[in-house]
């Protein structure tokens, strides 16, 4: 039987169950990473949640050099971030125009037929696939065995033809068979090779901030957090990045972005941060050195591979933890600025990395010159409006009645107090009411006052002398 009563007609009992006493507020995300950037493989323009450095791997594949023109930026950034103590995040790889995947036609004996063999994903990943085709039986009886090997994936497929090589292909992870099998009765040629290989894979990674904007509405319905973009300096990112975190805060997916400056050169710092001005953008300086792990030596990355660091390490904390003075995990900065440049860039509002006791965070702020210059409070207030509208939601198409009202206002109630114990808040005031003319509207006033917990930034010392 309904638990809502429409009508009394047959006799009966009849049970109105109210269950508003029971609604309250669900687990908030607050360490959620979105990240777009160029890489070897993966689908374009599509968000891939990952859980670890190897899932981001197998998803986009390895990144190149980073002397590179165009270096690959996603799967680098994410080794940062994840280094820095990322653990769930959306990633999106970008390109200017569709990948091309990388091929090889394997022919048959005396090249008269065969087939193509083309990598199972677009990009340059595919131009590590060597492969080989050697006979394991005699001429009369043959019996053909087609290696491939991507990395340390090894894979191999046997057959007495082409065709029958051709079908055991749709097995591989690593490539398939595309078009017609010509010849499929002949024999392979034998492919004995070492630097054999599937050619042609290109990943487009000239990108540009259109192709940025592209990458960037694959987040937009996404529960990200906290979002950076990998191999962009904010000379070139704020706009758009500026754009989606109001499209996303309308939405009621509010996000933080975490952008690096152009260079870590002093005046391309104070450039950037001249033109961002944001509760929402935290700009960080200077570049980094860390291994680079195609080629096993150290290389010198731009301020945007230290936002991907800072990001992880903000994903750990709780949204009133600052992240001033908190350590950051990286080898090297590219740049030791001092006292008077690093005071310079502070007035500035720009997150500065230096060397004390390691790499350390020396103030936890956003461009923001306002309310919002701590990011711990841009946080707080953050995860105040997920839950309470997560609070609230439930209580759209009740009973606008003091009783209704009364119990969306316990659900709140208790999501605010738990803010205290958990000490984002120092303290709140709260009021749920709604005049005759809102309830004849469909309107319940919710009045929300907040005090957030500012973190120390500076501990004055008064020493009297007697």
């Amino acid at each position: 039987m309904s638990e809502s009563i429409s009508e009394m007609i047959l006799p009966g009992t009849y049970i109105e169950v109210r269950s508003e006493g029971l609604i309250s507020v669900g687990s908030i995300a607050t360490g959620n990473l979105g990240i777009v950037g160029t890489a070897a493989r993966g689908p374009r323009n599509v968000a891939v949640a990952l859980g670890s450095y190897s899932d981001a791997l197998d998803a986009f594949g390895t990144y190149n050099a980073a002397t590179t023109v165009n270096a690959l930026s996603l799967t680098r950034a994410l080794e940062l971030a994840f280094t820095g103590g990322a653990q769930s995040v959306y990633a999106v790889r970008i390109a200017n125009g569709d990948p091309i995947a990388a091929s090889i036609r394997v022919n048959a004996a005396g090249g008269a037929g065969g087939f193509t063999m083309t990598a199972v994903d677009a990009g340059s990943w595919g131009n590590l696939v060597h492969y080989s085709v050697v006979n394991q039986g005699t001429v009369a009886a043959p019996n053909f065995q087609l290696s491939l090997k991507y990395l340390n994936v090894r894979e191999t497929f046997q057959g007495a033809t082409v065709g029958e090589i051709a079908a055991a292909l749709a097995a591989s992870r690593l490539v398939k068979v595309t078009g017609t099998v010509d010849d499929p009765g002949g024999q392979l040629a034998i492919v004995d090779d070492p630097t054999a290989r599937l050619t042609h894979g290109n990943d487009h990674p000239d990108v540009s901030s259109a192709d940025l904007a592209d990458g960037l509405a694959a987040l937009e319905s996404q529960p990200v957090n906290i979002l950076i973009v990998a191999g962009f300096g904010a000379d070139t990112a704020r706009g758009v990045v500026a754009g989606h975190l109001e499209r996303t805060e309308n939405e009621g997916h509010e996000r933080i972005a975490i952008l690096g400056a152009k260079t870590s050169a002093p005046a391309d710092v104070l450039a950037d941060s001249a033109s961002v001005a944001s509760p929402r953008i935290v700009l960080v300086a200077p570049g980094v050195i860390a291994t680079d792990a195609s080629t096993g030596r150290p290389a010198t990355l731009p301020p945007s591979y230290l936002a991907a660091v800072i990001a992880g390490e903000l994903s750990t904390l709780a949204p009133h933890i600052s992240m001033t003075n908190k350590q950051v995990s990286v080898d090297d900065l590219d740049v030791e600025y001092n006292t008077t440049v690093a005071k310079n860039l502070l007035q500035n509002r720009v997150l500065l990395v230096r060397e004390k006791l390691g790499f350390q965070i020396v103030k936890g702020i956003t461009t923001d010159p306002g309310a919002f210059s701590q990011i711990s409070v841009r946080r707080i207030v953050d995860y105040a409006k997920a839950g309470v509208r997560s609070g609230a939601d439930p209580y759209i198409g009740r009973l606008n009645n003091s009783r209704v009202r009364g119990a969306l206002r316990a659900t709140l109630d208790a999501f605010l107090s738990e803010m205290v114990l958990a000490e984002m808040l120092v303290g709140y005031e709260l009021e749920v009411s709604a005049t005759r003319a809102q309830e004849i509207a469909g309107v319940a006033q919710v009045t929300l006052t907040l005090e957030p917990t500012f973190s120390i930034d500076f501990v004055r010392v008064t020493m009297v002398l007697q």
